[in-house]
């Protein structure tokens, strides 16, 4: 658990193939347990601020209940309580905290929050959140596709919906692993030129490929997991009838779904806005793993925290 004693994760590209693959043993090992009744306490004496920008279900339950279960503590701080940036400045806060708190996890608006917290605290820093990024629910992600597959290699997932911080976050998770990436989204909402190079790089080092169209029945031909997300993300309530309008054909149903394979399961990040990006009989249907993918924040977060504090 060494490996990432002390370190930040700011990005899903500040862990090498091989932390990725460790830690999600990992997870899956503390997962077991918990089942198990086995509780270890990895984490006793360990405090973790939760410095929120934004309203979370998710991310807030899964840490506060993962730092509860290795026998550690949360503090949650809301925008209320500090203000940042207008009340402190980023790098007095993070001095504070690293002076009474082992870790932050910062769910925010601009990554760049995230990376000043790193930059000033002596303590990891963790992205729990940002519009640029959103690197735990690719943890969480890539712990599904391993329970459902068994693998990473070979596998193809196909993204259908906005060039947004979840996409960019698993797209480069998924490529390091090996899992080839296929983007439908409609033009004007792409991902950014260098978020698809590097991409690129790294899915050739990994003999993987990523591939981007504005066809979600071409992106889901041949696909093991079809992946979709909001159109709309906090932040961008003011775009969100002209998004209903240009994404109107990428939508999840029962429709796409059958030109996909059989055995292909779904996802998403939730929350989901039913009837927009994704459809009830999908969302609740049995080839759904999007509620896998929810428990598995918690253990995907247990195992990052132990390993990062332990």
């Amino acid at each position: 658990m060494a490996a990432l004693r002390g370190r930040d994760f700011t990005e899903i590209r500040d862990l090498e193939a091989a932390e990725l693959v460790d830690l999600l043993g990992f997870a899956a090992d503390l997962k077991a347990r918990a089942r198990a009744g086995d509780r270890p306490p990895l984490l006793a004496g360990k405090t973790l601020a939760l410095v929120f920008e934004k309203p979370s279900l998710r991310t807030r339950t899964t840490f506060e209940t993962g730092m509860f279960q290795l026998a550690g503590h949360a503090v949650y701080l809301g925008m209320q309580e500090i203000q940042m940036g207008a009340r402190e400045s980023f790098a007095d806060i993070a001095r504070n905290l690293d002076r009474w708190v082992d870790a932050i996890a910062a769910r925010t608006f601009a990554q760049d929050t995230v990376t000043m917290l790193a930059e000033h605290a002596r303590i990891p820093v963790i992205n729990a959140l940002s519009d640029r990024e959103h690197p735990c629910q690719t943890l969480a992600t890539l712990l599904t596709v391993q329970e459902r597959y068994g693998r990473f290699a070979g596998l193809r997932l196909a993204w259908v919906g906005d060039g947004n911080n979840t996409l960019r976050s698993l797209l480069h998770g998924a490529v390091r692993l090996g899992i080839s990436v296929a983007i439908a989204m409609p033009p004007g909402y792409s991902l950014d030129a260098e978020t698809l190079h590097l991409a690129r790089e790294a899915a050739a080092a990994s003999h993987a490929t990523v591939e981007v169209t504005d066809d979600p029945a071409q992106a889901v031909a041949g696909a093991d997991v079809i992946y979709t997300d909001a159109w709309a993300s906090m932040g961008q309530e003011t775009e969100a009838a002209a998004r209903r309008t240009a994404f109107a054909s990428y939508q999840v149903n029962t429709a796409l779904l059958a030109k996909a394979p059989r055995h292909a399961v779904v996802s998403h990040c939730l929350p989901a806005h039913r009837g927009e990006e994704i459809t009830d009989e999908v969302l609740d249907g049995p080839r759904s793993v999007a509620f896998d993918e929810a428990e598995n924040r918690l253990h995907t977060q247990k195992a990052l925290l132990a390993q990062m504090l332990g």
